[in-house]
């Protein structure tokens, strides 16, 4: 279980990227029932560090504290140079915190720290699409994926850029405790309490300025009825677009296709219901539209890497389970 965090600094630490995971893993919300991790910011190149803002930051944490850590986060960093290289000292405690079994996860261009430290290797990874190209050059083993937020390889998670890593922590987050937890985090930060890995980065094209609502009150709708059959035309007849126009705005407003968006909504219903009711899989296929246990059993086990009997197992505690 998830309880001591690390975050991991060197000079030039850009201060977004380590306060979202400050966010997420170093507030206590004990007062709301959630989960307190024992969290720490540690310094691989001395107690004052600057940021890329102008202004520094100080911790009395150094390497040692990566040693006892669950997980250990590096925020994004400076590029490596000849000049400038990466720590040894600190790619050789990334090595020993994998390991160990305990995870590590990259917010940005802090993946490139993992690239060095050899944790890509043959693992998909995600980082800002600016960052992508110079990524696969400098580590050709590892699988890069440019346009997604996160990419999770337990146990090495790596994010896109700024917000991306929030989507990433909060994967974690629910990873460890369930939905209902991520989504109680995700409501005092005030942010969406889900969004895909496999969501694009950003929109290919800008668009175009309008007074009306475009697919918004759809996916409304389709939260609210996702037991029920559709297909793109009525969506679209319901949007008052074009079958054609609408699948273009979806994509544009989401970074994926209706069929894509909705078999992943009815995945998060369905982890909802397995861990907050004792209702038999049969019936919660029913209710989030896969009709059928086993229909439900494949897109679980495609979308999560496990069954809806195990997932429940782990959420649950066997004894409910029984």
């Amino acid at each position: 279980m998830l309880k001591n965090v690390a975050a991991v600094v060197l000079d030039d630490v850009h201060p977004f990227e380590l306060g979202v995971v400050s966010e997420v893993f170093g507030l206590d919300r004990s007062d709301e029932g959630l989960p307190v991790y024992d969290f720490a910011v540690a310094s691989a190149e001395g107690p004052v560090l600057g940021t890329n803002a102008g202004f520094t930051i100080s911790t009395p944490h150094g390497l040692e504290r990566l040693e006892e850590a669950d997980l250990v986060a590096v925020p994004a960093v400076r590029p490596q140079t000849a000049e400038r290289p990466y720590p040894p000292e600190l790619l050789d405690a990334l090595r020993r915190t994998v390991e160990r079994g305990a995870r590590v996860l990259s917010v940005c261009s802090g993946v490139f720290l993992l690239g060095e430290a050899g944790l890509l290797d043959g693992r998909r990874c995600a980082v800002h699409w600016r960052y992508a190209r110079e990524l696969a050059i400098r580590y050709p083993r590892a699988r890069v994926e440019p346009d997604v937020l996160y990419v999770d390889e337990d146990p090495v998670f790596t994010s896109a850029g700024t917000a991306a890593g929030i989507d990433a922590c909060l994967h974690i987050v629910r990873k460890e405790h369930g939905t209902e937890v991520a989504n109680a985090v995700a409501r005092r930060m005030v942010v969406p309490p889900h969004r895909d890995g496999g969501q694009a980065q950003y929109v290919k094209r800008p668009l175009p300025a309008t007074p009306c609502d475009t697919v918004g009150e759809v996916l409304v709708w389709l939260e609210r009825h996702l037991d029920e059959d559709v297909t793109v035309d009525q969506l679209a007849h319901r949007a008052h677009m074009s079958p054609r126009t609408f699948a273009r705005r979806f994509l544009q407003e989401t970074g994926t296709t209706p069929y894509r968006w909705l078999l992943r909504q009815r995945v998060l219903r369905a982890q909802e219901l397995l861990e907050s009711t004792d209702e038999t899989v049969d019936s919660i296929a029913g209710r989030v539209g896969f009709g059928t246990a086993a229909a439900l059993r494949h897109h679980f086990l495609r979308t999560l890497g496990t069954t809806p009997h195990a997932y429940r197992r782990t959420f649950q505690g066997p004894a409910r389970v029984a």
